[in-house]
């Protein structure tokens, strides 16, 4: 029987960040970061299996979620790109890791992309979810085709001030119901959504969440201490670290079509795998594959 994660805490410049330690502190670090609306418990397959391994398995619920808090009442509960990577470069910083592999997905793949991409240095390899998820911010007053806009409704409606107050009094129903949309073939999501839903009580939540999709198509100002990040992120930067991207098929959010639109952006080597009747929660749905991915680089 796998052992219970230990819950520990990381004090940052700006979040006491809540991680869940699987493995022994002197293993090769790995870090496993969540997206919305997910949380650490995505990777009950996945991370004790690399404890087993002798891995130090750190994985942090992000800003707004769970346990994690912010140090002060001042600061911007912003959920842009740019901060969810300096997160995860200040918990490295705060527990001594020079250098991990990284594995992410939605939300957490972007941090992790990012750091990949600005911080090669840091990153021994990474698996992210879809792709290259750095955001091109500037681009994102050109419209899509239609039936890629209509999956995006909820970050249209979050726009809203009728959005704020659908997301603030019906985040649990609001946040199952996506979790139905994005992976329609994934039959366990009902049963284990309720172990993840705490993880949104967060008093930062809706406030994180609201702005993340606003910044994003540049409706909210971001966190000026972190504008020189997303300047340099317009640049588009290739990832250089040895990667794989894990694509769900039946991703309802960003379903994975037959040409790789993104393997220009890594330079290094790269492989993309298709995973046929996954969703968009891609390690909670394919614990398997996600570890087959990690151990491939880590030990390939």
């Amino acid at each position: 029987m796998n052992q219970a994660p230990r819950i520990n805490f990381a004090v940052t410049p700006l979040l006491r960040i809540a991680y869940e330690e699987h493995g022994p502190a002197s293993g090769a670090p790995v870090i496993l970061l969540h997206g919305f609306p997910y949380d650490p418990r995505a990777f009950d397959e996945v991370a004790p299996a690399l404890a087993l391994r002798g891995y130090w398995v750190i994985v942090p619920y992000l800003r707004g979620y769970g346990p994690t808090r912010f140090n002060n009442p001042s600061i911007l509960r912003s959920g842009q790109q740019a901060a969810l990577a300096q997160d995860l470069l200040d918990l490295m910083q705060a527990l001594a890791i020079p250098q991990a592999a990284l594995c992410g997905y939605d939300w957490g793949g972007r941090a992790a992309c990012i750091v990949a991409a600005l911080w090669p240095e840091r990153v021994r390899c990474l698996v992210t979810g879809d792709g290259y998820n750095l955001q091109d911010i500037p681009r994102s007053a050109q419209p899509l085709a239609p039936e890629t806009e209509h999956r995006l409704w909820y970050q249209y409606y979050f726009h809203s001030a009728r959005g704020v107050e659908g997301l603030t009094q019906n985040r649990r129903e609001l946040c199952q119901l996506l979790w139905r949309l994005w992976s329609p073939t994934w039959k366990r999501g009902t049963a284990l959504f309720p172990l993840s839903a705490p993880s949104f009580d967060n008093p930062d939540f809706v406030e994180v969440v609201i702005h993340s999709y606003r910044h994003r198509f540049m409706y909210a100002p971001g966190d000026p201490t972190l504008e020189w990040m997303e300047e340099r992120l317009t640049a588009q930067p290739a990832i250089s670290v040895p990667s794989i991207s894990l694509c769900g098929a039946d991703d309802g959010v960003g379903p994975a079509v037959e040409f790789d639109e993104d393997a220009e952006h890594f330079s290094g080597f790269y492989e993309r795998r298709v995973l046929s009747g996954v969703g968009h929660n891609i390690p909670q749905e394919a614990p398997q594959a996600t570890l087959r991915a990690l151990l491939d680089l880590l030990e390939g």
